[in-house]
């Protein structure tokens, strides 16, 4: 089998495509055939030692976390799949291995793919649907009829809150990059707002929910924008708001960690018609180090970077 992986931390020229051998599932895990995978930037930055911590010293390791595939075999504890499932989810940060023909990953970290989806499509969902999910429905207790402000509305997270706030009966205001205006009117925003230009000042606390997916409202930003009751939810926040969020009820910090129930319901909402994100690039194996080098140098893509097997 074949897989990226590197054999020390640091830059994309550390990145190799090389023969693998996987052990046989423990009882708690599934082997799976993956049909392909999506790119995320946690994935380069764990490879560039960001969360070495976490990941620790051993090495080489495999890169990639979000997969959609086959199940090919169980462990002796695994009662949800069986081999010859269609299945999406992801692999634990640690290991990783989702940029591979082959990997191994929990049962609690997989769901069942709708078959109303490709693969391809699947492979998009569990790193950005669970984040989104996370921090408007469990932040920010999202309900119907709210206003839902979305900052970065045209990247994966943003596109998921946009989705899942609308599922919801939200309304949403979504800000994105100049070139993304005409993209992301599709996505059923009901207001779409060029970044590079001032928040208009007549949606000062306007808003029950402001998620912030990509770090660059101003902390006077977010508190102008939210009603008196609002709250505001970063990704990726500085250290002033993460500060911050440890003391206000009004400032969250997510992190989207995955679980069997919320990977569940983002198949749900996907395979209703009611979740799906853009795909802006697909490559094969073979071709993929360029790609996530590409991605990691700033090149962007108008949705979700996807390698798949074949």
């Amino acid at each position: 089998m074949k897989r990226i992986q590197y054999h020390r931390y640091g830059g994309p020229e550390e990145m190799q495509l090389e023969t693998y051998e996987l052990p046989a599932p423990a009882s708690d895990e599934i082997l799976v055939r993956v049909k392909a995978s999506s790119v995320n930037p946690a994935d380069w930055k764990i490879r560039q030692g960001a969360m070495k911590f976490m990941t620790g010293r051993r090495l080489p390791r495999a890169m990639g976390t979000d997969f959609s595939g086959v199940v090919e075999s169980v462990g002796g504890g695994v009662t949800r799949f069986r081999a010859g499932d269609e299945v999406f989810g992801t692999v634990p940060v640690k290991p990783s291995g989702a940029f591979a023909e082959k990997l191994i990953t929990k049962e609690k970290l997989a769901v069942k793919k709708p078959t109303s989806l490709t693969h391809e499509e699947a492979a998009t969902l569990p790193a950005v649907g669970v984040t989104a999910w996370r921090a408007l429905v469990q932040k920010g207790r999202l309900k119907a009829g709210q206003a839902v402000f979305v900052n970065g509305a045209y990247g994966g997270v943003g596109q998921a809150a946009v989705r899942i706030a609308k599922a919801f009966g939200a309304s949403v205001t979504g800000r994105v990059g100049p070139g993304a205006l005409a993209d992301a009117k599709t996505l059923g925003i009901d207001s779409v707002l060029d970044y590079t230009l001032e928040i208009p000042v007549d949606l000062t606390r306007k808003f029950d929910i402001v998620f912030d997916c990509n770090g660059s409202l101003s902390p006077g930003e977010g508190d102008a924008l939210i009603k008196r009751r609002g709250v505001v939810v970063d990704t990726n926040p500085s250290f002033y708001k993460l500060m911050r969020s440890l003391f206000s009820l009004r400032h969250k910090f997510v992190f989207g960690s995955p679980d069997t129930e919320i990977l569940q319901k983002i198949a749900d909402l996907a395979g209703g018609g009611k979740l799906k994100i853009s795909i802006g690039r697909t490559e094969k194996l073979d071709d993929a180090i360029a790609l996530i080098s590409d991605l990691e140098s700033g090149r962007r893509t108008k949705g979700k970077a996807i390698i798949v097997m074949t």
